[in-house]
């Protein structure tokens, strides 16, 4: 009898571990998402904002990230690619299709070999990734007195504080202090590290018309880009989260269903 007694408490007290266990887990999914950075490698705090991407239940605005879009093709894009979005991507913040095929036929791209064994230009279509601005490494240096302009299409991840760097490095150039040593050809901004940085400032007031008839300030501007930026690092955003919810329901849902069971089996032994 007393075998089968501790035989029973060990089996409760299992099951209720295994229980406890899963109630942990569904709250660890739940609570543990990384936080926003706030360094971007030096002492000055970022800007941050409130982004509407941010949190379990966050959402890209479409609107910004096609003003983003924008701002991107007719500022940034004359140095910087996104090589790993493709044109049909774009459907996804919002532009048709007739619009995204518009897009695509302003680049042209090397292709082939064809039937004879060479090689060909043709126009971009919805499937390709978007082209970049230089063929190579070395004509982007060139043509940037040595420095590289880096692929944007990962660069809130690559880079420490993530939306919240980029918003603040757009904003953050300011004419050099007092003696500072400043290098040739080099620009002031005090949120880079070591407060020189090669691009020149690259947007201001009404360097872009948004077509919504949005204000473009400097500050919507960035904000803007960002987002857009925010955007080509996670394109499945908003489906992952939406998997996440649903997943942390249905592990909420299960373990309700296993305490359930577990009372009802045990019920007798109390």
């Amino acid at each position: 009898m007393a075998k089968q007694e501790m035989k029973k408490i060990s089996q409760r007290v299992m099951s209720n571990s295994i229980c406890s266990k899963i109630v942990v887990l569904v709250l660890l999914a739940i609570f543990s998402f990384p936080q926003s950075l706030i360094s971007a490698g030096s002492n000055v705090e970022l800007i941050e904002q409130n982004w509407p991407f941010h949190g379990v239940f966050g959402r890209f605005d479409k609107a910004s990230l096609q003003r983003g879009f924008k701002v991107y093709r007719e500022v940034c894009a004359g140095c910087h690619g996104i090589r790993h979005i493709a044109y049909r991507d774009l459907e996804d913040i919002g532009f048709t299709k007739d619009e995204i095929k518009s897009i695509a036929a302003e680049y042209e791209l090397l292709d082939g070999p064809n039937d004879e064994g060479e090689m060909f230009t043709r126009f971009a279509k919805l499937s390709d990734k978007f082209v970049g601005p230089y063929e190579n490494v070395n004509a982007a240096r060139v043509a940037n007195n040595g420095a590289y302009p880096p692929d944007l299409s990962l660069i809130t991840k690559a880079r420490v504080g993530g939306a919240d760097y980029l918003y603040s490095l757009l904003n953050g150039y300011k004419e050099y202090p007092e003696n500072f040593e400043a290098s040739e050809g080099m620009y002031f901004n005090e949120y880079y590290p070591g407060n020189q940085i090669a691009m020149p400032a690259p947007i201001e007031d009404d360097i872009v018309e948004y077509d919504d008839g949005t204000e473009a300030s400097q500050s919507q501007i960035a904000r803007d880009v960002t987002s857009f930026l925010a955007w080509t690092a996670e394109p499945e955003l908003e489906t992952r989260k939406s998997l996440g919810v649903k997943t942390i329901f249905f592990l909420i849902l299960i373990s309700i269903m296993l305490l359930g069971v577990k009372r009802k089996i045990w019920k007798d032994l109390d």
